[in-house]
């Protein structure tokens, strides 16, 4: 895989690391692929503050999903940039029909440890590319996860995904995370995707700047929200408000909600 690809791992290793450790989210599915994978991370990529962090993220946008299932019922799932994740199986959603996407060769890679069904499918492709997006069967209402996607496109390529979403679908629930411009610069002299090779990636500025059509800026999340910091114990605790969840992170990292009624 090449290197943007091989960013999957970190936040594989991070859920791994929590689930292991009973905190935020159980995901043992990434125990296991972990174990059996155990990809030389090395550097602040196998942080467990970092890793904490992934864990964090990834049950903000699990509970964001769960709650958006809960009002569309009939929704179609798509999971933009799935890597190695396995919250189509964290997240309870049997009757929706769901499809990870993410590059043809980590799709592949996917297929080792999961199954595909008539509802759960994979689609190997470069989403930069929206043509992809027509191979989606039509439906009236699409929930839309991007975790750790949106830094690696630039704004130009994120306006030509959300256009082709807002084309294809009449409804639309999208949540997605994004670095500012000021983290996109300092990630030049430190960042964790440096360790498996990844030296460009990209902030956004304004989240409005991703608006077309009927798909509209809705609000911007908590990406640390307390009642997990709260899991934590003592002085790892107190590390981890300052490190990740100070005011410094909210200047660098950012968690959008978009909408299309």
């Amino acid at each position: 895989m090449n290197e943007v690809n091989k960013t999957l791992y970190i936040p594989l290793y991070g859920k791994a690391y929590v689930s292991k450790k009973g905190l935020f989210l159980q995901d043992k599915k990434a125990e296991e692929i972990w174990e059996r994978e155990k990809f030389p991370l090395k550097g602040k990529s196998k942080s467990k503050w970092l890793a904490y962090y992934m864990g964090i993220r990834s049950a903000v946008f699990d509970r964001w999903l769960k709650e958006q299932l809960q009002r569309q019922p009939n929704a179609v799932v798509l999971h933009i940039g799935c890597g190695m994740d396995g919250r189509v199986l964290r997240v309870s959603a049997p009757q929706n029909p769901w499809y990870d996407v993410d590059f043809p060769e980590v799709i592949a890679e996917r297929a080792r440890y999961y199954t595909t069904n008539e509802r759960y499918q994979t689609l190997g492709c470069d989403v930069r590319d929206t043509a992809w997006i027509e191979s989606i069967p039509h439906s009236e209402y699409a929930i839309v996860v991007m975790e750790g996607v949106s830094m690696y496109l630039t704004t130009e390529q994120l306006q030509a995904l959300t256009a082709a979403l807002d084309k294809r679908f009449k409804r639309i629930a999208l949540l997605m995370d994004c670095y500012t411009p000021l983290a996109a610069k300092l990630s030049k002299y430190k960042n964790p995707v440096k360790d498996v090779g990844v030296n460009q990636v990209y902030g956004l500025e304004n989240p409005k700047l991703l608006e077309r059509g009927g798909l509209t800026f809705f609000k911007e999340y908590e990406m640390t929200p307390k009642p997990f910091i709260d899991q934590l114990c003592g002085g790892e605790k107190w590390i981890f408000k300052r490190l990740y969840a100070g005011g410094l992170s909210k200047k660098l990292y950012k968690l959008y909600a978009y909408e299309k009624e």
